[in-house]
């Protein structure tokens, strides 16, 4: 078989050309997905930091900014919710189960679950589920503080015990 003949296995895709640009998503009145509903991106300098109001998320971006500054300045956000929210989920869901609350590491994995227990009993919950319903959110931490091990609670040397002192 000629070298003519044979295909170069990179010659044989086939490139989409209807595929939406992901930079052209990030743009003044985009839609950006949160807590199953959606926040539209309002760009302006009014303000010093990020700043939600209602259903808009306010970005401090001139209205010239480029969609990698827009995308950059939303997913900080984002993330910063996503650390605030789901810091408070864990503390109510520990709190119900009688157990000190686990530590949260936040994931930037592309794949995988939503939150995982890790070997030092900390959980890390990927910072994407910051854009699922709150009833998921919760759903989710709850199945993964259910799955820590038991706390070891240690000895109360003050508590109640069964011993009767001494006469």
């Amino acid at each position: 078989m000629s070298s003519a003949t044979r295909r170069q296995p990179q010659l044989a895709l086939k490139l989409d050309s209807t595929a939406v640009d992901p930079a052209s998503r990030w743009h003044d009145g985009a839609a950006l997905t949160f807590l199953g509903g959606s926040l539209r991106l309002v760009l302006g300098t009014q303000h010093q930091e990020a700043l939600r109001e209602g259903d808009t998320l306010d970005l401090p971006l001139p209205p010239q900014a480029t969609p990698r500054q827009i995308q950059d300045r939303a997913e900080a956000w984002l993330r910063d919710e996503a650390k605030r929210l789901l810091s408070q989920v864990i503390e109510q869901k520990s709190a119900l189960a009688g157990r000190r609350a686990p530590r949260l590491a936040l994931s930037f994995a592309a794949r995988g679950h939503w939150v995982e227990v890790q070997d030092d009993d900390s959980l890390r919950c990927n910072w994407r589920l910051i854009e699922q319903p709150m009833a998921v959110i919760e759903q989710a931490i709850a199945r993964a503080i259910a799955a820590l091990p038991p706390e070891d609670k240690g000895f109360d040397l003050f508590g109640n015990s069964s011993i009767t002192p001494a006469r």
